[in-house]
């Protein structure tokens, strides 16, 4: 689902802001965001059911051995957020978070049936794409989640899921890409064996730690 190529004109938060948010009421610019937003996720919903991409790469996360996380600024949270999510069904997940996991400690032991998710959406960090390709170039494999045919990342991983990150304010939208992760999460636990004894263990475990208000 790749974005519209027109959303690619201003390609920085301040061009957006000049060309998006100056001499706008705070009512019209609500209505206008609120709008673009509600079209985005109806129109990717829609397209969820028809692409086949998302299941793909749920089907090579779950045969992985071990699955590598990465995302950096913004899309860190995009990173995060996935992580958490597989990791509550799914043995074998890291997040690399550049400091108790760095890109370097994962480089230096790649095996062939390791996998790595990146995300990386304009303007794409540098840092993001050089780890995602020196994990290829050894051996790993890469599904990355970038918003063009044309992003760095795409021209070189295994598997891309396109999102549609458009938007009326002055910062790309995370709508569209939270509704992915989602998608993707739960095709990958659905499918992954051992999930269900490993939520109800997590369960479990919450319940005699105390970890939740009840």
């Amino acid at each position: 689902m790749p974005d519209d190529p027109r959303n690619r004109e201003l390609s920085s938060p301040h061009e957006r802001y000049d060309a998006r948010l100056q001499r706008r009421s705070s009512t019209l610019l609500q209505r206008r965001v609120v709008e673009q937003e509600r079209a985005s996720i109806d129109e990717a919903l829609d397209q969820i059911l028809t692409d086949e991409s998302i299941a793909q790469a749920a089907a090579r996360i779950v045969a992985a051995r071990r699955r590598f996380i990465v995302g950096s600024a913004k899309s860190f949270s995009y990173a995060s957020l996935l992580a958490f999510d597989l990791g509550a069904g799914l043995s074998q997940v890291t997040l690399i978070d550049g400091t108790v996991v760095r890109g370097v400690d994962v480089l230096s032991d790649v095996r062939s049936n390791d996998l790595m998710v990146a995300f990386s959406f304009r303007r794409y960090r540098r840092d993001t794409v050089e780890i995602a390709r020196r994990f290829v170039e050894a051996g790993g494999e890469l599904v990355a989640v970038t918003d063009f045919e044309d992003a760095p990342l795409a021209k070189i991983a295994d598997q891309s899921i396109y999102v549609a990150t458009g938007s009326a304010s002055y910062v790309d939208s995370p709508t569209v890409v939270a509704s992915v992760l989602h998608v993707l999460a739960t095709l990958t636990t659905a499918s992954a064996k051992g999930a269900r004894r490993r939520l109800l263990e997590r369960d479990r475990l919450n319940t005699e730690l105390g970890l939740y208000v009840t």
